[in-house]
Parts: structure tokens; sequence; C-alpha cells
């Protein structure tokens, strides 16, 4: 959505993302002017040629967010803003708490704690805010879906290949914390934005 409002507004917006597929699907969209695939640590563009970067829930599954961040930095023009989102440690305690019903091993990422994101902005003058968001589903598997649109369910170990068998399933429908039958999913998003000087 941002990226449509940017565009109504008559601003050039460039699309980025490792995943081939996923720029398909931005551009049937139409999302963009531009749509460039590439990593977000290493961006394959020139030194301060945006007034905004914006990314949207990308960086956490980086492998050193400081690169990440100092390269949205980089390809922003002094006197523009870099905003990301992304999650933070406490993130999907629902999700984690059924799975540990059913087995000990780990079915989605466990995200960075907020003091280490703020030490990947040494450096840099920014300003963050975390805002919890809890999602209500009508049953556990319709939660786990709700996970693959943002990539929760990668895990930077690798994950296991077998497939969720029926007894799993009513185990972790069963051990999912429940509010007046519905299923929750809390999301605790750290919303950043950096001023480039």
């Amino acid at each position: 959505w941002m990226s449509r409002h940017w565009r109504e507004r008559h601003a050039q917006v460039t699309a980025l993302d490792l995943s081939p597929p996923m720029l398909v699907q931005a551009r049937q969209k139409d999302a963009a002017d531009h749509y460039l695939a590439g990593d977000i640590e290493s961006l394959p563009l020139a030194t301060a040629t945006f007034d905004l970067a914006w990314s949207n829930l990308a960086v956490q599954w980086c492998g050193n967010l400081s690169t990440a961040l100092r390269e949205l930095y980089r390809v922003v023009r002094p006197g523009g803003v870099v905003a990301f989102t992304t999650l933070v440690q406490g993130s999907l305690p629902e999700l984690h708490q059924a799975w540990q019903a059913v087995d000990e091993r780990p079915h989605a990422n466990r995200f960075l704690p907020p003091d280490e994101i703020e030490q990947s902005l040494n450096g840099v003058h920014y300003q963050h805010h975390i805002q919890p968001i809890t999602l209500w589903f009508d049953d556990a598997l319709s939660a786990m879906r709700s996970l693959k649109g943002i990539g929760a369910t990668h895990l930077h170990e690798g994950r296991d290949p077998r497939i969720l068998t029926r007894s799993q399933l009513q185990r972790l429908q069963l051990a999912w914390p429940q509010q007046q039958g519905r299923y929750p999913l809390t999301y605790h998003l750290f919303l950043g934005v950096i001023a480039r000087e």
C-alpha cells in the first residue's frame, strides 16, 4: 500500500525484491514504476538515488541487519528518509506456545530484541516505536497460513520438510491460547525512521 500511496502523489516508485515471483506479483498489482531483483544487503543501486527507502517486514530475514540498514541509508539522498518495519523478540508467542505441545523444534524464527536493532542504528539519527498488533483467526490452521504471506515460517536454519499431520494439527489447535473461541496471533512491530544526513 505504500507504493500505491506514493504513486497517487505522482512519485516514481521502484520495487525491489530478492524473489522474482514476488516482483511478478507486484507487477500484476501495478505497485511500482520500476521493478528490480536484488538483495537488500547489497543493493544494485547508485548512492543517493532516492528521497525515501521503505522496507516492510523484510530486514528480519537478513543475515546482517546493520548491513541492510546501511545499504538503505546509502541509496537515500541527504535530507531523505529510510523507513522500515521489522518484527522483534516476543512476536508470535501463541505459535511458539502451541508448537511446544507438539515438539521442541522451532517452527518460526526468533526475532532480535529491540536493543540489538537499536545497536544496528548506532551513528545515525533515528526514531522508533514498538507496536503490538494482534490478529484474530477462526482456527489455528488459518493463523499459521497467514504467516506464509510474510515469510515467518521460513527458518534461517532450514525447516523440517515433513507435512503437518492431522494429529499434530489437533494438538496445536488445543494448545493454542484462545479467547472466546478465537485464535490470536500477536506481532511486536518495530517501526524505525532514519534521517539521512
